[in-house]
């Protein structure tokens, strides 16, 4: 009779989610799926699911996305108004269907990602009124 290792000892919800984010963070230019996101945490799609959820408010895809928008705001705060930064910048972070990519970015942040770039902070100048 064959007996089976052991199984792994159950990550916790908190040990799961802080290995998905590690992985995307690397992979920030990427399109990573959620199976990539369940075989690097060691569980499966729906205690993935229910951590994210728990811990984050949100989908790991949701997550992902929204982890590769703060990445191109970075990014164009540091570009300083270069021409073309947009564009090169989403495509760098995984956006290349830049019609969504700047509705999805306003949607996120407030204002255009060309504002950004301009260095033009709407929401902070709204709070100091």
């Amino acid at each position: 009779m064959y007996l089976s290792q052991p199984s792994l000892p159950v990550a916790s919800r908190q040990q799961v989610v802080e290995r998905a984010e590690a992985f995307l963070t690397g992979h920030l230019g990427e399109a990573v799926s959620i199976a990539q996101l369940c075989r690097v945490s060691g569980v499966s799609e729906r205690s993935l699911r229910n951590a994210f959820y728990e811990l984050r408010g949100l989908s790991p895809k949701r997550y992902a996305v929204r982890a590769r928008l703060e990445g191109v705001r970075r990014a164009l705060h540091q570009a300083r108004g270069t021409r073309g930064a947009v564009t090169s910048i989403a495509m760098n972070h995984g956006f290349f269907e830049l019609g969504r990519f700047a509705r999805t970015y306003k949607a996120a942040f407030g204002e255009s990602p060309s504002t950004t770039l301009r260095g033009h902070r709407g929401g902070r100048a709204a709070r100091s009124h």
